[in-house]
């Protein structure tokens, strides 16, 4: 079969993937507000030749596009969304561009650009070899939020999948078996009683006095969760004046482990945290659920398909004013550039990753919504060096190296590394039934169960109704209510669900 004729297929659309890309990059959106990415990409991808369902799901930036008849059906999972606060102008220092507030730091307008790219020139050869099989691409909204796959995995659009390929620019090229962890989030907000707190304290009710009994309770909780386990949290809010007892303070946790199971497990023991906390300073306790997904699943045949592909892909080399550009960048986090030069082994004078590093094999505690749909089909994630290399993650760096040469350079490697993995998987049968058999094995058969119950919908401002919070009052006993794992079994009253106001905007919480 000739890989190469794919090769040559993406540089012939090297100028409009380069262009998509760009395009996300200068109009950055946030979580559930991608409606200029979704349909610039539907738009390219229905101008192939794809047939492209917009609004997939119900999700209102959630994209499919089909490509083919038959098996095996491979998926390519691209994304879009941007982070708030990492706005910057193409320059070699912090710049944000005036009255704009999001930016692609994370590099997801490359990510969606490289998928793109790779399923018009596997097209391309499908069609000139006559390989049959499907492939398809999906527009994934808010990865950010860790929500976007999960809502598209409780619609089924990743039923019928035999495989799924996922490429996230770095500072290395690199395949990755390294385990991702699975996350919940949660605010917890108190609501208390208000007096001075100087004249009539004891008429007061002190909501920030449950939120820093919460939080010595979680950190006494350490001790006893499996060491993969975090638990990490930050006050949104805290009260007004020191002379107010304050009526209302929230503190927002992140939860993660190694497993699903096990991040279950210590959030319902951390809401009980949050509920003795609230007795013990006679407060009100609501519980809003933002969400969650699973840990990523490693497929190792799936894996080495990929790294060989990145090992027969001639990467592109850098010049000597994108390494001048590099080591400008790499001038402000030179502590990060020795420790990734110092982990890999690498050449004291690398100013960007040039070379294949060998497969990672252990995790970061990080989290990706790409997890989910490694529990429902066999996935690949791999790497590029897209950035500096000591570009901090979620940086003003990457916004900057994600619309120079650097980025596109990488975008395009990455984009050749999918459609040559891809191919090799729709040429040679038995990969896919070794795929499936260490998927099966993996799993143990246990069925995906979405993390987000269904009362949850879309964060967002168009036509969906906002996730709920679950009230907690401590007042009322009761009898326990059901074992579902997002209503903890307590001896204390679970009120009617109430929404958030329409205007809460999308949080980042990767």
């Amino acid at each position: 079969m000739d890989a190469d004729f794919i090769s040559s297929e993406i540089e012939r659309n090297r100028d409009e993937i380069v262009k998509l890309s760009l395009d996300l990059w200068e109009n950055p959106e946030g979580p559930y507000e991608e409606f200029k990415a979704s349909a610039w990409t539907a738009d390219l991808l229905e101008k192939h030749g794809f047939e492209v369902e917009r609004e997939a799901g119900g999700i209102k930036t959630a994209i499919k596009a089909r490509y083919g008849a038959g098996r095996p059906v491979i998926g390519f999972l691209g994304e879009y969304d941007a982070l708030p606060g990492l706005s910057q102008a193409r320059s070699s220092a912090p710049e944000p561009v005036p009255g704009q507030n999001y930016g692609h730091g994370c590099g997801h307008n490359l990510i969606c650009g490289a998928n793109a790219g790779a399923v018009i020139a596997l097209k391309a050869q499908m069609e000139r070899d006559h390989i049959p099989g499907t492939i398809v691409f999906y527009g994934c909204p808010a990865e950010e939020v860790l929500t976007g796959k999960p809502f598209m995995a409780r619609a089924g659009l990743f039923d019928g999948l035999d495989a799924a390929l996922a490429f996230h620019p770095m500072e290395s090229n690199m395949t990755t078996c390294g385990n991702m962890t699975a996350a919940d989030m949660a605010k917890f907000h108190f609501k208390g009683i208000s007096a001075h707190a100087s004249a009539d304290p004891y008429n007061g009710r002190s909501a920030l006095d449950a939120v820093e009994l919460m939080d010595i309770g979680a950190n006494y909780l350490r001790e006893h969760i499996k060491p993969d386990a975090r638990i990490h949290y930050v006050i949104t809010e805290g009260g007004t004046a020191p002379n107010i007892v304050p009526e209302r303070a929230c503190v927002w946790y992140f939860v993660r482990a190694a497993r699903r199971e096990d991040v279950e497990e210590v959030y319902e023991r951390l809401v009980d945290v949050a509920k003795g906390a609230a007795l013990m300073t006679g407060t009100q306790l609501e519980v809003e659920y933002l969400g969650g997904c699973y840990n990523t699943l490693n497929n190792s045949v799936l894996e080495e398909v990929v790294h060989r592909a990145m090992l027969e892909t001639r990467q592109e080399p850098w010049t000597g004013e994108e390494i001048a550009y590099a080591s400008e960048l790499n001038r402000f986090y030179e502590a990060n550039r020795a420790a990734v030069l110092d982990r890999y082994d690498l050449p004291d004078n690398m100013e960007i990753h040039e070379g294949v590093l060998p497969m990672l094999t252990y995790g970061d505690c990080s989290s990706s919504d790409v997890g989910d749909v490694a529990h429902i089909v066999p996935t690949a994630f791999f790497t590029t060096a897209c950035s500096n290399i000591g570009a901090p993650g979620h940086s003003w760096q990457i916004t900057a190296c994600s619309a120079h040469s650097i980025g596109w350079k990488g975008m395009l490697y990455g984009a050749k590394i999918l459609a040559k993995s891809a191919l090799e998987l729709l040429t040679v049968p038995e990969l896919m039934e070794k795929a499936e058999q260490e998927f099966r094995k993996a799993t143990k058969g246990k069925p995906y169960r979405c993390p987000l119950p269904e009362g949850m919908r879309r964060r967002g401002n168009y036509e969906f109704t906002q996730m709920p919070i679950i009230a907690i009052s401590v007042f009322q006993k009761t009898a326990r209510p059901g074992n579902s794992p997002h209503t903890t079994r307590s001896s204390f009253a679970i009120s009617n669900i109430r929404l958030l106001p329409p205007d809460t905007p999308p949080l980042p919480f990767s």
